[in-house]
C-alpha cells in the first residue's frame, strides 16, 4: 500500500469513527509502529490535519478546535472521469456565464472555491486545467444581460414580460412568460416556460430575449412531471407531445464510435448480421436530430420513420443540387473512398 493510500484511509477512518485505536490502524495499514508515528506526523505537520490521542477514549481523533490555518487534502491524489469533467465543466460554466458582468461579483467566490479544491493536490489548479481541456462547441457569443432578471422571476415565482426574436422566422414578438427552470445545453442557455400568449409551454433560447421585464404578477406553476412529459421524452431542446421513433442504421465503420455514444436516455441499439449498428431514438421534432444524423454523410441511413427519411432525403437532395459543379469551374478531383476512409482512420485512432 502506498503512502498516499496509507494517508486517505487513516483520514477515512478518523472521520468516520469518534476514535480510532492504535492497534485498529496497525492492522488496517499493515505497517510497522514507525510507519504508523510517520503517517500521522505527516498529517499533523504537513497537513494540517489536527490529529489528537485522547486517553478517555483510547484512540485517536480529530479535534476541530485546533485547526491551525486551512486543512489541505491529500497529496498526488487524482481525480476520476466524472469528477474532473464536473469540477471543470462547473468552473468553465461559471467562468463563462456573465464575464465582467453583474454577476461576476457573485460567482467569483464559487471560482475560488472550485480553484482551491482542484489545488488541494500537488497539481495546482492552473496545471489541471492546462492539461485537461473542455471543450464547448455552438456557444453563442452574446451577452446574456437579462440572466439575473430571469434568475429573479424563477425564484420568486413571477412572470417575465419579455420581448423575444425567433431565429427560425427572423420575427420579434411581445408575450408574457411564467418562467419555470433554466437548461444549460450545448452550450448555451434556455428557458422553459408557460406561454400566455400561446397558452402552452415553450423553449426561449436565452440569448434571443431581447428585452425582458419582472412583474408583480405570481408565475403560472407547472408540476415538473408535466414538464418533462412535454420537453423531456424528445429528442434534444425540441418540445413535442408527438414522439415518434426514429431508426438509423450506421456503417460497420462508424458504428465503432456510434455504438459508445449516448444519445438520449431512452435510446435501443443493437449490431445486424453484417456490423452495422441500429440506433432507435426517441422524437418529437426532427430539427436536431436532423443535423445530428447529417454529419454522419454516407456512413448514416433513416430506416424509418417515413417522414424522417423523406426530410433527410429532401435535405440531402438540396445540399447536392447546391454542391453540384458550375460551368467555367474546374471540378476538384476526388481523393477516392479509399484515401478518405484512411484519412479519416487515422484522425480517430
Amino acid at each position: 500500500m502506498s503512502q498516499t493510500d496509507r494517508l486517505a484511509r487513516i483520514r477515512r477512518l478518523l472521520d468516520e469513527r469518534r476514535s480510532v485505536s492504535r492497534q485498529m490502524l496497525l492492522d488496517q495499514l499493515e505497517v510497522s509502529p514507525a510507519t504508523l508515528k510517520r503517517d500521522l506526523a505527516f498529517l499533523r505537520d504537513t497537513m494540517n490535519t489536527p490529529i489528537v490521542w485522547d486517553r478517555e477514549l483510547g484512540g485517536y481523533r480529530i479535534d476541530p478546535t485546533q485547526t491551525v490555518g486551512a486543512q489541505i487534502e491529500l497529496p498526488s491524489m487524482w481525480f476520476s472521469d466524472k469528477e474532473i469533467h464536473a469540477l471543470l465543466t462547473m468552473q468553465h460554466l461559471l467562468a463563462n456565464l456573465d464575464p465582467g458582468g453583474i454577476l461576476a461579483p457573485h460567482v467569483a467566490p464559487l471560482v475560488a472555491r472550485l480553484n482551491a479544491l482542484m489545488g488541494a493536490t500537488r497539481h495546482p489548479a492552473d496545471e489541471v486545467r492546462k492539461r485537461v481541456l473542455i471543450v464547448g462547441i455552438g456557444k453563442r457569443s452574446t451577452k446574456l444581460t437579462h440572466f439575473e432578471a430571469i434568475g429573479a422571476a424563477l425564484l420568486q415565482r413571477k412572470r417575465l414580460a419579455i420581448r423575444y426574436y425567433a431565429r427560425g422566422k427572423g420575427e420579434e414578438s411581445e408575450r408574457d412568460i411564467s418562467p419555470q427552470r433554466l437548461v444549460h445545453y450545448r452550450e448555451n442557455w434556455y428557458l422553459d416556460a408557460w406561454c400566455h400568449l400561446r397558452g402552452e409551454v415553450r423553449n426561449f433560447a436565452v440569448d434571443s430575449i431581447r428585452h425582458v421585464h419582472l412583474l408583480k404578477t405570481p408565475a403560472h406553476d407547472i408540476p415538473n412531471a408535466r414538464l418533462d412529459t412535454i420537453l423531456g421524452p424528445g429528442y434534444g431542446i425540441f418540445a413535442g407531445t408527438a414522439v415518434q421513433t426514429a431508426r438509423v442504421r450506421f456503417s460497420p465503420e462508424r458504428a465503432r464510435w456510434v455504438a459508445a455514444e449516448h444519445w438520449h436516455p431512452d435510446q435501443h441499439g443493437s449490431f445486424d448480421a453484417d456490423g452495422h449498428y441500429i440506433l432507435e431514438i426517441p422524437y418529437a421534432d426532427h430539427r436536431e436530430l436532423v443535423m445530428d444524423i447529417l454529419k454522419h454523410g454516407r456512413h448514416c441511413e433513416v430506416l424509418g420513420p417515413v417522414g424522417l427519411r423523406a426530410v433527410v432525403a429532401e435535405e440531402i437532395a438540396e445540399m447536392a443540387e447546391k454542391h453540384a459543379p458550375q460551368e467555367g469551374l474546374a471540378h476538384p478531383v476526388s481523393p477516392g473512398p479509399s484515401r478518405m476512409r484512411e484519412a479519416n482512420n487515422q484522425d480517430q485512432t
